[in-house]
C-alpha cells in the first residue's frame, strides 16, 4: 500500500500527473500558470528560506490572504518543514487577528496584500511570540514572498528537511483552523495529519475527477472544506485556477471552463435567481420553453424515477434551455460540491437536472470536515438530505427534549475527528468523548436508515413563552425559497410567538414593483410601500402554511442593508450571526415584541 504524505503531495503530483498547469490564476492579463515542476521547485525553496529564518518543527505560521498561488506554495512549504500552518480570514478585525496570533503562538505571519497589512501593521511589537509579518505583494521595507524564494535558492537545507520528515508521524498535529466564532472567541481546531489523509483517501473512493479535471477555487482556503478539496485535487492529478474573487466568479467560470466547482448555497442560490430575473423578461414562446424547463428541473427525481416521459422532456429542455446554463459557467462543469451551510432542495434538484449535479457534503472544521455526502453522480444519493456517511465514520443520534420523533443529536466517531481544541482543555471535553464520539451540535435523522438530514442546529433552537420549540434553521431555508427574500432570521426566543426580521432580494423586489409600476428608487422607501408590505405579507403568509400554528412568522420588519461579513451580521462562511443581528436590529426587535 502506498505510503501518502502531506508535505510530499506535491511531488507525488509531479511525478504521477506531470502537467503545465498543477495551480494557475486568472489575471487582468490572461492566465498565469504553474507546472507540477516549478510547484516542486519554489515550494522546496520555501521550505529552505522558512528554517533559515529560525522555523522549528510544530512552529506556528498565519496565512491572512485571499486565495492565491503563493497561499498554496507556502501551505505546502510549511507541511515540509514540520510546520503548523493556523491560516487566518482576511477580513477580521485588528483585535481578532491578535487574539488568534496570540493563542497559537505564531512565530510568522504571512498577508497577502498591503491592505490586510495596514490592519495587522505594529503587531510585531505588541505581540511577544511573533518574529516578522512578511507580505506576498512587494511591500515597502517589508521582507516579501520573493525574497524568501531568493534565500531559499542560495541555502541548501534538504539535510534538515530530510531529517524533519522522518520525525513526522501521522497523528502529530497538521493544522490548526480557528473557527468562525459565531459564539464568543474563536478556538482553534487541531487537526493531524491522520485527520486530513483519512478524507483524502474516502472522498478518493466516492468521486471520479483526474488528470483531465480543472476545479476553480474562490471559496476561502483558510477554511477547511477548501482546503482539504485541495489537497485531494493534488492527491488525484486535478488541475486548480484560483478566481480572483467572488466579485469576478461570472467572468473567471468562462475563462476558467472548469470541471469541479466548490461553492456554498448562497452563490448557488443568487445565481439560480439571476437565471430567472433574466428568464421573466422573455416574452412569447421563449418565456413558456425557459419555465417548462424550470418546473421540470424542480421536480426532478434520481435514478429517473419520473418515467421515460420526463426523461425525454428533460433531455429536450437540456438542449433547448439548460445547455445556456451550462455555458454560462464555462461549459464543461462535471460537479458542483456545496458545504458550509444548508442548501435548498430546489437549488439542488434544477442543477442536477441541467446536468451540473450538486453534491451537497456535511461536515464541521472538527471532523477535517465531511461526515457524509449526497452522491448526486450516482444511483446513491437523496434529495433533501446530505447523503450517506463516508468511509470509517461511525454516527448515532441522541434524542433530547424539543426534538421530534426520529430526530437526533448527530455524533460521530472515526479518523477524521480533531484531536480537541488548542490549549482548551475544558472546551475539548464538552464535545468529545474520551472513547472518540464528537457531538456535532447538529440535529438530524435518517431518511431510509441510511441518507443523513439535517433539521437544525442544536443550540439555535429556542423555545417561545408558551413552551414551543422553533428550529429557525428549517424554517429560514423554506422562506429564502421566495424571489422576494435574500436573508431571513426566524426570531422568538422566550416571547409569545415567532416572528422574522427579512432582507428583500434586490432583483426579485425591483421586477416586481416593475411589474406593478411602482418607481420607488431607494430601497428604504420601498419597503415602507403598502403595496410591497401587503406583498410580503401574502408571501410569508404562502411559506407559513408549511409550518405548524405555534411555529408560523405571525410579524415581520423588512431591512433595507444585507447582512454580510464585513458588517458582522455573517461569519466568514455565511452562516447567521444571531446575536450580532438581534443586537445591531435591537429597534426592530422591540417593534414586534414591546
Amino acid at each position: 500500500m502506498e505510503k501518502l504524505n502531506l508535505y510530499s503531495l506535491d511531488e507525488r503530483y509531479n511525478k504521477l500527473y506531470p502537467k503545465d498547469d498543477m495551480i494557475a490564476v486568472t489575471t487582468s492579463n490572461g492566465i498565469k500558470k504553474y507546472s507540477s515542476s516549478e510547484f516542486v521547485e519554489i515550494s522546496n525553496k520555501l521550505a529552505s528560506a522558512l528554517i533559515e529564518l529560525g522555523v522549528k518543527k510544530q512552529d506556528k505560521i498565519c496565512i491572512v490572504s485571499p486565495n492565491r498561488p503563493e497561499w498554496s506554495l507556502l501551505d505546502m512549504s510549511i507541511s515540509k518543514v514540520g510546520a503548523i500552518n493556523a491560516p487566518i480570514y482576511p477580513n477580521i478585525t485588528r483585535e481578532e487577528y491578535k487574539y488568534i496570533i496570540n493563542d497559537c503562538g505564531a512565530k510568522l505571519v504571512f498577508v497577502g496584500s498591503n491592505d490586510i497589512y495596514q490592519n495587522v501593521k505594529g503587531l510585531v511589537e505588541e505581540i511577544d511570540c511573533l518574529d516578522e509579518i512578511i507580505s506576498f505583494d512587494n511591500l515597502k521595507n517589508l521582507r516579501n514572498f520573493n525574497d524568501l524564494i531568493d534565500l531559499g535558492s542560495k541555502k541548501n537545507n534538504k539535510q534538515k528537511i530530510f531529517e524533519i520528515q522522518n520525525s513526522i508521524n501521522e497523528e502529530d498535529l497538521f493544522t490548526l483552523i480557528y473557527t468562525s466564532g459565531t459564539t464568543g472567541n474563536p478556538k482553534g481546531v487541531m487537526l493531524s495529519h491522520k485527520n486530513v489523509l483519512s478524507q483524502v483517501k474516502a472522498v478518493k473512493n466516492l468521486l471520479p475527477v483526474g488528470i483531465n479535471d480543472r476545479a476553480i477555487s474562490f471559496l476561502p482556503l483558510c477554511h477547511v472544506f477548501e482546503r482539504m478539496v485541495e489537497y485531494f485535487y493534488m492527491y488525484t492529478g486535478v488541475s486548480i485556477y484560483y478566481s480572483r474573487g467572488i466579485d469576478y466568479i461570472g467572468d473567471d467560470l468562462k475563462i476558467i471552463k472548469p470541471t469541479i466547482m466548490p461553492t456554498v448555497p448562497r452563490l448557488l442560490e443568487k445565481v439560480y435567481d439571476k437565471i430567472l430575473t433574466k428568464g421573466n423578461e422573455l416574452k412569447g414562446l421563449k418565456r413558456l420553453l425557459f419555465f417548462w424547463a424550470v418546473n421540470l428541473g424542480l421536480n426532478h427525481q434520481y435514478n429517473k424515477k419520473n418515467g421515460l416521459l420526463y426523461e425525454l422532456q428533460l433531455s429536450i429542455a437540456n438542449k433547448l434551455i439548460f445547455n445556456k446554463w451550462r455555458e454560462a459557467v464555462g461549459g464543461r462543469m462535471r460537479f458542483i460540491f456545496s458545504g458550509a451551510s444548508a442548501l435548498q432542495e430546489r437549488i439542488a434538484k434544477i442543477f442536477t437536472a441541467a446536468q451540473m449535479p450538486v453534491l451537497e457534503g456535511y461536515g464541521l472544521s472538527e471532523t477535517s470536515p465531511v461526515i457524509s455526502v449526497n452522491l448526486a453522480h450516482t444511483n446513491d444519493a437523496c434529495y433533501g438530505t446530505v447523503g450517506t456517511l463516508i468511509d470509517g465514520v461511525e454516527l448515532k443520534l441522541i434524542h433530547e427534549d424539543g426534538m421530534k420523533d426520529g430526530e437526533g443529536e448527530i455524533v460521530v466517531r472515526g479518523p477524521n475527528i480533531m484531536m480537541g481544541y488548542f490549549n482548551k482543555a475544558d472546551e475539548t471535553k464538552k464535545v468529545l468523548t474520551n472513547d472518540g464520539w464528537f457531538h456535532t451540535g447538529d440535529i438530524g435523522r435518517l431518511v431510509d436508515d441510511k441518507y443523513l438530514k439535517i433539521t437544525d442546529r442544536k443550540k439555535e433552537i429556542f423555545k417561545t413563552s408558551g413552551g414551543k420549540y422553533i428550529a429557525p434553521q428549517v424554517m429560514e431555508n423554506k422562506f429564502k425559497e421566495s424571489r422576494l427574500i435574500e436573508q431571513i432570521i426566524v426570531i422568538g426566543e422566550g416571547e409569545k410567538h415567532a416572528a422574522a426580521l427579512i432582507v428583500p432580494s434586490t432583483e426579485g423586489l425591483n421586477f416586481w414593483c416593475n411589474k406593478h409600476k411602482i418607481n420607488i428608487k431607494e430601497i428604504t422607501e420601498i419597503i415602507k410601500n403598502d403595496k410591497v408590505l401587503k406583498k410580503f405579507d401574502n408571501e410569508v403568509e404562502q411559506f407559513n402554511s408549511f409550518f405548524n400554528p405555534y411555529e408560523r412568522i405571525k410579524v415581520f420588519r423588512l431591512l433595507s442593508s444585507p447582512w454580510s461579513v464585513d458588517g458582522g451580521e455573517l461569519t466568514a462562511t455565511m452562516k447567521l450571526r444571531r446575536k450580532n443581528i438581534i443586537k445591531k436590529y435591537s429597534k426592530q426587535y422591540n417593534e414586534i415584541y414591546r
